[in-house]
């Protein structure tokens, strides 16, 4: 059975493997928290080469190293868990979104420094924008499986999920905490939002 030490080496694989060599990365510590690096692609990848025109992606590297745990439970397990990284994927050449890298950081060692447990549906707030000037302050968890696979480890561990971020504004933040995830969703979607658009306005919220 691999160790938790043993978990972001093929975590760091498995991102490189599907979104090619990062051309640049992060590391950083937070008190009471392991290191967390966000690596930034700008290579080639799924959609192939990025231009101007194109996607930068980034990918957090650390918070997969231990399983997330529910702050109620009087005893963490060290090996079972919820196990994930986080994506966020952006237009290129629009927005200075480079000053994401501490935002996400941050987002990556919530759940060792406050308990949290991310998941599809859940929604982080950072309390500022998520890069200077950006509109959004927050982000809704998506749901993994589509950019990265999962990535399988030994058993009883739970298998590392990667989990797409969608930038929300403040307004769209509050409608879904009152609507819930799907609605919002669905609303997006109705609406044509191109969600990796780093200057985009936020979605019409009423009828």
């Amino acid at each position: 059975m691999s160790r938790p030490t043993d978990v972001l080496s093929p975590v760091e694989a498995r991102l490189t493997s599907a979104l090619g060599e990062p051309d640049a990365r992060a590391a950083v510590t937070f008190l009471g928290a392991d290191r967390i690096e966000v690596l930034r692609f700008r290579g080639a990848g799924p959609a192939g080469p990025l231009g101007a025109a194109g996607l930068v992606r980034y990918a957090t590297l650390g918070m997969s190293a231990h399983p997330m745990t529910d702050p109620a439970d009087v005893v963490a397990d060290p090996v079972r868990g919820p196990r994930a990284e986080l994506l966020l994927s952006v237009r290129a050449g629009l927005a200075d979104t480079d000053q994401v890298f501490r935002s996400l950081a941050v987002l990556a060692a919530s759940p060792q420094v406050e308990g949290v447990v991310i998941a599809p549906g859940g929604s982080l707030d950072l309390g500022g924008p998520l890069w200077p000037g950006a509109p959004f302050g927050s982000v809704l968890v998506a749901g993994a499986g589509g950019l990265v696979p999962d990535l399988e480890l030994d058993e009883p561990m739970e298998p590392v999920r990667f989990l797409p971020l969608l930038p929300m504004t403040a307004n769209e933040a509050a409608w879904k905490r009152v609507h819930g995830a799907a609605a919002l969703e669905e609303r997006w979607l109705a609406h044509g939002t191109d969600l990796r658009d780093p200057l985009r306005a936020g979605v019409p919220l009423s009828d």
